[in-house]
């Protein structure tokens, strides 16, 4: 199956279809997690109708993997009848959500509907811990809870670990947890700056050491024997996925190439979803570049096997420059340093 969905997602790629969407359906939330990088007060948020019109345009697009966020999406009182729709227009839908407002009523209209996967994130295999970087005492046992409501119902479910410094050293407990309770597991050692461009959460990025361990692990990230030195045809490739056969929308209409790459497109309500993904000179921007085109990264040994994110290095200054965190899990891999970055171990 995933050989088939990589082969859908790379002819959309060719043929510059949106097949796959993120949508934040609000920026509000009932935790208040110590890395993360939106502003909870800082949008507006499209209605129930205006966002059931922005799906029909999605899907006259071409979008197929749709994913709603926030935010928690689960403070939209309408947030059901969104879903309802999604579905209805046949949407492979993802919910991301911290799970702590889902009851029994609530896991049994998600398991109803037909959603395809459920990813809650947990931050650690104690409650004190995880309650610390929510910062909502009781948050890890709500979580909990509803996984075991959702998995009840046999809803696929997706435990999300975001390492930290201060849960460094817990991953591997947690995904003996996620194994316990019968759902998957997908961990993230990135902590990225706030969109706003405040750098103040990178201090919270895993210490090295662990950094090793996790991105080595192939379950992770595959081999490092992917390293290569680059060739003409991989400097020819696009950055990533972002304005290509990807986009995300945020909950005032705002769409962007990517949630990590907060470079304003166009808004709903003012233009059609198609005409800002078609015409948008941004977006054109961003579909243009390619990995020879970058002054550093082009010449650099990991150009070929490097993670790097477009969005990443605009938010440490430059949207063609190096990415500090993705040079850093490039050296965290391989042990060989990346051209012109400058170590911190």
């Amino acid at each position: 199956m995933s050989t088939l969905i990589d082969n859908v997602m790379s002819r959309a790629r060719r043929l510059g279809v949106p097949i796959s969407v993120q949508l934040d359906l609000t920026y509000r939330c009932n935790e208040q997690c110590v890395h993360c990088y939106l502003d909870h007060g800082a949008a507006s948020e499209m209605t129930a109708g205006k966002v059931k019109e922005l799906l029909g345009e999605l899907a006259e697009a071409g979008a197929l993997f749709l994913t709603l966020s926030g935010g928690e999406p689960l403070l939209r009182g309408d947030l059901f009848e969104i879903l309802e729709h999604a579905r209805k227009l046949t949407f492979c839908v993802r919910l991301k959500t911290n799970a702590t407002l889902i009851a029994a009523a609530e896991a049994d209209r998600i398991a109803s509907l037909g959603i395809n996967e459920v990813h809650v994130s947990l931050y650690c295999s104690q409650p004190a811990l995880h309650d610390r970087i929510t910062q909502v005492p009781g948050s890890w046992e709500r979580s909990l809870n509803a996984i075991r409501l959702l998995r009840s119902r046999g809803q696929n479910v997706i435990l999300v670990h975001i390492v930290t410094s201060l849960n460094a050293g817990d991953h591997q407990a947690v995904q003996a947890l996620a194994h316990e309770l019968g759902t998957g597991f997908r961990i993230d050692a990135t902590i990225i700056p706030k969109l706003d461009g405040d750098r103040s959460t990178a201090a919270l990025n895993v210490p090295h050491a662990e950094l090793v361990e996790i991105v080595t692990n192939p379950a992770y990230a595959g081999s490092a024997d992917e390293f290569c030195v680059p060739d003409s045809a991989a400097l020819d490739e696009p950055l990533c996925a972002a304005g290509h056969n990807h986009c995300y929308i945020a909950p005032d209409g705002g769409v962007f190439p990517c949630v990590q790459l907060p470079l304003l497109c166009g808004r709903i309500g003012q233009q059609r979803f198609l005409d800002i993904w078609r015409e948008s000179p941004r977006m054109k921007e961003i579909r243009a570049m390619r990995r020879g085109d970058l002054p550093v990264c082009s010449q650099c040994s990991h150009a070929a096997s490097c993670w790097r994110c477009p969005g990443l290095a605009l938010l440490a200054g430059d949207l063609r420059g190096p990415s500090v965190l993705d040079c850093e899990r490039s050296y965290a891999r391989t042990g060989v340093a990346p051209t012109g970055w400058l170590r911190t171990d």
